[in-house]
């Protein structure tokens, strides 16, 4: 193989499609942060790096141990996996997970030397979990837990910890403006598990769509969005922003179609609701941050 070749079955394993969910919650968090004048640029272009490589080392993580479990084949419904196509050898991932771990640490040591002791803590314990997310003894997305996994650390953790950064402060504000954050990230997952519900089966993979069905994740997929467009309402009544808070509402058509394509689309044809389900969480996310910031 040459090098193109294997640049490029790297950039496949790292999964650009899916970064939106790493670039979101830093986003939002420094959008909170700027709107109460308290903003260091540097702070969130780290937060934003480490945010993106553990969420590529959690990939490589995935790719890797849902390889060895049997989870993934030639002939899954969504995106080409690296290992099952025999891209990648397991003795490359399990180097390149230590070296995007290990940058991730190294580039998080600037906001612990910055801001303190607790953004070292919720680093190890970000890149822990990323780690336990398919690996270990009781891997946590074969467990009917990936969906708290996701809306806790791409959503609570990505978002109140960018804030914190800046105002070294946890609030309930930030915890509100953190919930349709993690909800919209969360509802990229359902898709995944909703199309691989047959195929997580056969694996014993005991996802949420494996374990309460397919009607469940429907109903799911919906609540996350019902509550991401009610935080909006808290925001404006309970801690006064102005009715620009209300920006992310322009995005309901999309909501709306979401909803007919997972009624509607099965297997393969599944793979354009989860592309277009990371574009409504990043579209949602970027007018929230305008509506938090005028």
């Amino acid at each position: 193989m040459n090098k193109e070749s294997k640049l490029n079955s790297w950039l496949l394993a790292s999964r650009p499609k899916t970064l939106l969910a790493a670039v979101v919650p830093v986003m939002v968090g420094s959008a909170l942060a700027i709107s109460m004048n308290k903003f260091f640029v540097l702070y969130s272009i780290f937060a934003l790096l480490c945010s993106i490589l553990i969420q590529i080392g959690t990939n490589f993580t995935n790719d890797l141990y849902d390889y060895l479990k049997g989870s993934d084949t030639t002939k899954r419904k969504g995106p080409r996996r690296v290992l099952a196509s025999e891209l990648i050898s397991v003795s490359e991932m399990r180097t390149a997970i230590i070296l995007v771990f290990g940058l991730t640490f190294l580039l998080g040591l600037y906001l612990v030397y910055s801001v303190g002791s607790l953004i070292l803590w919720v680093g190890i314990f970000s890149i822990f979990a990323g780690i336990i997310y398919t690996a270990g003894p009781y891997p946590l997305a074969y467990n009917g837990l990936g969906d708290v996994f996701v809306f806790i650390f791409f959503g609570i953790v990505g978002t109140m910890g960018t804030f914190y950064l800046h105002t070294q402060e946890i609030s309930i504000l930030a915890l509100i403006v953190s919930i349709p954050v993690g909800a919209l990230i969360t509802n990229i997952l359902i898709v995944n598990n909703y199309r691989d519900i047959q195929e997580d089966r056969n694996a014993n993979k005991k996802t949420l769509a494996v374990l309460l069905g397919k009607e469940f994740s429907r109903w799911q997929f919906i609540f996350l969005i019902i509550i991401s467009y009610l935080a909006s309402f808290v925001l404006y009544f309970n801690f006064a922003f102005n009715l620009w808070i209300f920006l992310p509402f322009a995005t309901i058509p999309i909501a709306v179609v979401l909803v007919k394509m997972i009624y509607t689309l099965n297997g393969e044809e599944l793979n354009k609701t989860l592309e277009l389900t990371a574009k409504f969480a990043g579209l949602f996310g970027l007018l929230l941050s305008v509506g938090l910031l005028i």
